[in-house]
């Protein structure tokens, strides 16, 4: 007799503990459970700047899948207070086009993040999910610099990378994605320096 498969939801890699908010963990994103949940997110008009807001469920499911299968790429769901409410992306910049517009070098890690849509949001989050994602990629020793590349319109997120550390190296324009970035990086001692800084995001 066979005996069916069960899923299981991957545990956590990292946790955070901030003295305000509280409990920020992250784990894997696991594309079978987590799609519907990453597709509401995806497709909804303030998650405009991720280019996914006509994604289908299937190709959100592709998408997670291939980071998964992916070298250099990981995606992670993040719980607040053990509930999902936030996603993060990692890459190599090495590895991807990325390389093509600025010069990357071993122990830079591309970074993105995306804060779950809400009508009530929480003064502060958005600069402990930053902090957070800043944390677990540090922790890593080969890890040097980290790098994003925000669209030049997202001037929320600008004033966040900055409290946490990030400089504006240049405008570069991604002709994979169609849009211009601020490309900024974020080495170990520029986020030492801001650490504490606080906004309202």
């Amino acid at each position: 007799m066979t005996m069916p498969t069960r899923h299981t939801t991957p545990s956590s890699v990292y946790q955070r503990w901030d003295a305000r908010l509280g409990l920020f963990t992250l784990r894997p994103v696991d594309p079978p459970t987590d799609t519907p949940l990453l597709h509401r997110w995806l497709t909804d008009p303030k998650s405009a700047y991720w280019l996914m807001t006509h994604a289908t469920p299937d190709e959100v499911e592709r998408e997670f899948t291939e980071i998964a299968l992916a070298a250099g790429r990981k995606a992670f769901l993040g719980l607040y207070r053990n509930r999902p409410e936030f996603l993060v992306e990692t890459y190599a910049p090495l590895r991807s086009t990325l390389a093509e517009v600025y010069p990357a070098r071993p122990g830079d890690v591309g970074m993105h993040f995306l804060i779950a849509p809400t009508e009530t949001p929480v003064r502060g989050f958005s600069h402990a999910v930053l902090t957070t994602v800043m944390e677990l990629l540090f922790t890593d020793p080969a890890t040097e610099r980290v790098v994003v590349e925000p669209d030049v319109g997202n001037t929320p997120v600008h004033r966040l990378n900055a409290a946490v550390g990030f400089r504006v190296e240049g405008t570069v324009w991604l002709p994979d994605l169609a849009k211009e970035a601020y490309l900024s990086t974020c080495d170990r001692s520029s986020y030492r320096a801001a650490r504490g800084t606080e906004v309202d995001e």
